[in-house]
C-alpha cells in the first residue's frame, strides 16, 4: 500500500486493527449483484482529477479481451453468483477494440450491461456506433451508457476535462439520444452547490436537449464527491455499524467485484473495489472463487465513500 498523506498517518495500516487498536470492520461478499470489468486505463483525455489516473499513455491496466470476459461470465454460473449487472469501466471503455463484443457477450446471457464513457471520439467512431446500434436493436432494454458529465455547465465540465470537452460530450449524448440508447450521467459535487441545486441544473440541461434522464433519480444521475486521499477520515471499526446505523451489506464490496489485468500479468485478477484497482491489499486472486473472501475496510476510500458517503458505482 502506498504511503498515506500526513492527515491519515498512522491509520489504515493493519487490516485487522485500527490505529487505536479497535477491531477493523470487515465486509463479506453477501449478495454479488455486479461484476465490473476494467477494460484498460488508456483514455483519450487526461482529466484534472482522475481516481485511476487514466490518460492516453497510462496502460498500467491493459486491455481486457472478450474471451477473458467470457471466462468470468462462465465463473458466475459455476459459483452460482446472483449477478444481475455487468459493468464496464476504464479508462475509456470504447478505446478497447473489443468493447462491443464484450458487451454483446454479456447481453446475450441476459445480464444488464452498464458502460461508463466520456461519449467522446472513441465512442463516436463509425464501427463503434454501428455496434451500439446493433446492440440496442437486439438488447436495448438491458443496455445503459453512463456518461461522465462533471457539471451541467461548460466551464465546470471543461475545468476537469479540457477546453471544448463539454460540447464534444454533448454531441455524443445527442447521438445516443437519437439512437434510442438509454443514457445515465455521472457528475461531481465539487462546485460548492447544494445537491438540490446541482440536480436542478442538470434537469434544465436534460430538458433543453431532450435527454430522457431523471435528474432527481440517483440511479440516473450519480453525483460523486471528489476523491482526495489527503482528507482526514475516521477508520471504520466493527462498532461503527451500530453507531452509524449502517448494514455492512449496504457497502459496495458486499455486492460487487472488479476484474482487471495488470501490465505484464499473464491473466486477469479480481479486486475488491472499483475505487482501488492499484492497492495490492485489495487484490483477491485470479478467480471468483478466490474473490469470495471478506474485505477489510483498510483504506480512506472505504470510510469516506462507501461507509460514510454511501457510494455505489452501480445503477
Amino acid at each position: 500500500m502506498k504511503d498515506l498523506p500526513t492527515s491519515n498517518q498512522g491509520k489504515f495500516r493493519d487490516p485487522a486493527r485500527t490505529a487505536d487498536g479497535s477491531p477493523r470492520a470487515v465486509v463479506a461478499l453477501s449478495d454479488p449483484q455486479t461484476l465490473w470489468f476494467n477494460t484498460g486505463t488508456l483514455c483519450n483525455i487526461t482529466c484534472r482529477n482522475c481516481y485511476i489516473e487514466s490518460s492516453p499513455t497510462n496502460d498500467a491496466l491493459v486491455y481486457l479481451a472478450a474471451d477473458e470476459v467470457t471466462d468470468f461470465l462462465d465463473q458466475i454460473e459455476t459459483r452460482n453468483w446472483g449477478v444481475r449487472e455487468i459493468g464496464f469501466t476504464g479508462g475509456e471503455p470504447f478505446a478497447n477494440p473489443e468493447m462491443i463484443e464484450m458487451a454483446r457477450r454479456a447481453l446475450v446471457r441476459r445480464f444488464e450491461v452498464l458502460i461508463l464513457t466520456n461519449a467522446m471520439r472513441p465512442m463516436m467512431r463509425p464501427a463503434v456506433q454501428a455496434g451500439l446500434v446493433a446492440l440496442q436493436a437486439r438488447h436495448g432494454g438491458r443496455l445503459t451508457l453512463r456518461v461522465s458529465l462533471d457539471h451541467h455547465s461548460a466551464p465546470g465540465h471543461d475545468a476537469e476535462r479540457g477546453a471544448g470537452s463539454f460540447d464534444v460530450t454533448l454531441a455524443g449524448m445527442d447521438w445516443l439520444r437519437d439512437a434510442g440508447i438509454r443514457i445515465a450521467v455521472a457528475g461531481r459535487t465539487i462546485w460548492g452547490e447544494a445537491e438540490a441545486e446541482a440536480r436542478e441544473g442538470y434537469a434544465r440541461l436534460f430538458a433543453a436537449r431532450g435527454y430522457a434522464i431523471d435528474a432527481a433519480n440517483p440511479a440516473e444521475l450519480v453525483l460523486f464527491p471528489e476523491i482526495d486521499e489527503g482528507v482526514e477520515v475516521p477508520e471504520i471499526t466493527t462498532a461503527c455499524w451500530g453507531i452509524l446505523g449502517r448494514d455492512p451489506r449496504s457497502v459496495m464490496c458486499a455486492s460487487a467485484r472488479m476484474v482487471v489485468r495488470r501490465k505484464g500479468s499473464v491473466r486477469a485478477s479480481v479486486v475488491a473495489c472499483t475505487l482501488l484497482p492499484y492497492d495490492p491489499q485489495f487484490e483477491l486472486g485470479s478467480t471468483l472463487a478466490e474473490a469470495e473472501r471478506p474485505v477489510a475496510l483498510n483504506h480512506p476510500h472505504c470510510a469516506k465513500f462507501c461507509v460514510l458517503g454511501g457510494a455505489s458505482c452501480s445503477g
